[in-house]
């Protein structure tokens, strides 16, 4: 015989409250409750293992409680340790967050935003490209939808925004380099490359106006594919736009028989887990990445609770993390 299931109705008797007040307090709305109140209501909660119906909650409240995050890439590192970072501040707020890996297919990027709007999602966090779509922009937009781009910050001032500082970044790097003696170096990056990558790049120049520039894309494939340009250079150092590049160069310098940083010095950007067990180990320009996840879902939390104020613009700093990739010019 099924056991019945446990209501709202059933935790206010428990409690001794009305349904209403049980119910604003479910919901975190307890400024007017007295701590003996609140203590009762989570009390009765736990004692009659009640879980609440999440459709009806909707039906009452007109939010869902899931956040939509968009990535470019969940198989690199830096983005699976920005979603924890993420999800631990949604968790705690009891949010859930749903997770859309967009790849490179920008038409994929409209479908995936278009379903997640139908999904209800109460905001968005985008970490991918699909914000620079002024059409993916004007849909969120007409739903009155919050959102939080990441390293995408374009013309308009009307998001909020979080990400670190990249052109400071790019230029910690190329001091690092011109530190060591290094006059001649590569970068290494996309030709069509996001916000944040560029603003690396212009960091680097700042410091290396006339580094050669080598056309790579995000990836260790993208890294190796770059090597016979390098090659045919007379550069003594790369700095690659983020740490996979660098690992792919890893690859392609030793199948050409040179060795790091005997022939070359690298530095990556990003500092994600495998930097420390690659050998050498790599130099590279670490980002707080999990404190930028849980950044950006807190502006999110905040945009929900007071959708009036401001946009905002948050930028968290980095830092040089020097290991044995590079080495002074001989």
């Amino acid at each position: 015989m099924n056991k019945k299931k446990v209501t709202i109705k059933d935790v206010a008797k428990q409690a001794g409250l009305s349904i209403t007040a049980v119910s604003q307090i479910l919901n975190g709305n307890t400024r007017r409750f007295s701590q003996e109140s609140i203590q009762k209501v989570w009390a009765a909660k736990k004692e009659l293992n009640y879980v609440p119906d999440v459709y009806a909650q909707r039906m009452v409240t007109k939010k869902s409680h899931l956040i939509g995050v968009l990535v470019p890439d969940i198989s690199n590192p830096f983005f699976a340790q920005l979603f924890l970072g993420i999800q631990d501040i949604l968790n705690q707020q009891e949010y859930v967050a749903l997770l859309y890996n967009m790849g490179a297919d920008e038409q994929q990027e409209g479908h995936y935003v278009e379903d997640l709007i139908r999904r209800g999602v109460d905001g968005l966090i985008i970490a991918s490209s699909a914000f620079s779509d002024q059409s993916i922009y004007q849909a969120l937009q007409a739903q009155n939808l919050p959102m939080i781009v990441m390293d995408q910050k374009t013309e308009t001032d009307l998001v909020d925004a979080v990400q670190t500082d990249n052109f400071d970044g790019g230029k910690q790097a190329a001091l690092h380099l011109k530190t060591l003696g290094h006059r001649k170096v590569a970068v290494v990056l996309p030709q069509n490359a996001t916000v944040n990558v560029r603003r690396r790049y212009e960091g680097f120049a700042s410091v290396y106006p006339d580094a050669v520039v080598i056309d790579g894309e995000l990836s260790t494939a993208g890294g190796q594919a770059a090597t016979p340009a390098i090659l045919a250079t007379d550069v003594t150092a790369i700095f690659a736009i983020n740490d996979l590049i660098a690992f792919g160069l890893y690859e392609g310098l030793k199948e050409a028989g040179k060795e790091i940083p005997v022939d070359y010095s690298v530095i990556g950007f990003d500092d994600i887990g495998p930097c420390q067990y690659v050998t050498p180990a790599l130099t590279t320009i670490a980002q707080p990445t999990f404190t930028l996840g849980q950044a950006a879902a807190k502006m999110l939390l905040q945009r929900l609770h007071r959708p009036e104020q401001q946009a905002k613009e948050k930028i968290l700093p980095v830092k040089l993390v020097q290991r044995f990739s590079t080495a002074p010019l001989k």
